[in-house]
């Protein structure tokens, strides 16, 4: 019979490596609840200020020696190099507050030079409010899901996309994730709970926080899987449809800048909102799309940026 296993806050490790000790040993299709710290280890509170912030260990807000603290690693039996370690996110739950961030030089536009911290209060668990009636749903999934690599050393979190470090916000519960195994038991570790995020996650953060994940573990034998992948579950938001405003650009991320910046002019125009705010709101809520891409000498590249209208206040 599946067991059901604890992983709490004091156990946690920085960077990927094969060399990590177990935190755990598991059995295929057991359940196993992680307690998440915050992207970086507490080192942003309530009161926490955006120049405070500039000065964190964070290493420009991309990394950092106290960046991306991991649960785990958890040994999964049976698990084989050349087996797909298939995580069903049973739940995903965010703490109480969260964060969002501008810091220069992170993120998609180059033009936001001054820093800018916001705070989230998430213990509705339902909405997150912003501002002037704007409500944000809490749709929490953590942006770390990872397997230890087969190479000796130590590897950055930030760096370790093919590992398990997606940001994909669709990795909800409900959804199924499988990952490729490079080292016996795959040395499963888990961080980086968002409580909701736009696809393309604009300005670099979305609401981050700490909280708690529970995830079951099974094995797909000899899968040669080469990548993650993942299923999602039937998703019913937005019921009232997008506003979509579009870049057009014969380089794919000029495209997807324009097509951001006429967003910021909606947003900060309707809404009453600075430009600041307004950016925050697209990394939080609005997801980038690629309309067209197709590889020709005569057609540009086409990107929406797409905001859900339920987000709005009525009108």
């Amino acid at each position: 019979m599946p067991k059901a296993h604890f992983v709490n806050r004091e156990t946690f490790h920085y960077k990927f490596s094969r060399d990590h000790k177990p935190a755990l040993h598991i059995k295929r299709r057991d359940k196993v609840t992680f307690q998440v710290n915050d992207v970086t280890s507490w080192q942003i509170a309530e009161r926490t200020t955006a120049e405070e912030m500039m000065n964190l260990d964070m290493d420009g807000g991309l990394g950092g020696s106290r960046a991306y603290p991991l649960a785990g690693p958890v040994y999964v039996e049976g698990a084989q190099p050349g087996d797909a370690l298939v995580v069903d996110v049973v739940d995903v739950k965010a703490g109480g507050w969260g964060w969002t961030a501008i810091m220069p030089g992170v993120g998609l536009l180059e033009e936001f030079t001054k820093p800018l911290l916001w705070i989230w209060k998430l213990k509705s668990r339902r909405y997150a409010q912003f501002k002037n009636g704007i409500r944000i749903p809490v749709r929490p999934y953590c942006g770390v899901m990872g397997v230890a690599p087969a190479e000796e050393g130590t590897f950055d979190v930030l760096h370790s996309q093919r590992l398990g470090h997606l940001d994909c916000r669709h990795l909800t519960a409900g959804s199924r994730f499988m990952l490729p195994v490079f080292v016996d038991g795959a040395l499963f570790s888990v961080g980086d709970v968002h409580a909701a995020q736009g696809d393309g996650e604009i300005c670099g953060f979305a609401i981050e926080c700490g909280g708690e994940a529970t995830l079951a573990f099974d094995i797909n034998k000899n899968a040669g899987l080469e990548s993650p992948a993942f299923l999602t579950k039937n998703e019913q938001f937005p019921r009232k449809g997008y506003y979509v405003t579009i870049g057009v650009s014969d380089d794919l991320m000029e495209a997807a800048r324009q097509a951001v910046r006429s967003m910021i002019n909606y947003l900060s125009k309707g809404y009453e909102l600075t430009r600041e705010e307004a950016y925050v709101l697209c990394s939080v809520a609005a997801d980038l799309r690629i309309h067209c891409a197709v590889a020709s000498p005569v057609l540009p590249k086409v990107v929406g940026a797409m905001i859900p209208r339920d987000i709005f206040p009525r009108s």
